[in-house]
């Protein structure tokens, strides 16, 4: 189906989403270490958390995380098929400080290409 996405639509609503989530957990987008860890957690810790919140349903707190790091997962397949067709995605400054650090961290976890 890469291709004949509408990456921009796709762009807007996931980084508005990302901006809920980041309200509900008080992130502060322009702290940059912040950010960094909250991508490695998302990438890392992404399936224990939604375990946890299928155990405690109540946890708004879990349940947003848990969300943004379903976002992030979306957000990065997102950039990934839009580049495999030649396009760059990209949306307003939560999504380029959120999407830098994501990208950076999944970098970081590729095996090295000989």
């Amino acid at each position: 189906m890469a291709g004949f996405e509408n990456y921009e639509e796709a762009t807007r609503k996931i980084e508005h989403e990302i901006e809920s989530m980041g309200v509900a957990l008080g992130i502060d987008w322009s702290d940059e270490a912040q950010v960094r860890e909250l991508a490695c957690e998302a990438l890392e810790h992404s399936q224990d958390r939604i375990h946890q919140a299928a155990a405690n349903p109540d946890d708004q707190q879990l349940g947003a995380k848990v969300t943004l790091f379903g976002l992030a997962s979306l957000m990065l397949r997102t950039m990934e098929e839009s580049a495999g067709v030649g396009l760059e995605s990209h949306g307003g400054p939560v999504w380029k400080v959120f999407g830098r650090a994501l990208w950076a961290e999944a970098q970081k976890r590729r095996p090295a290409q000989d």
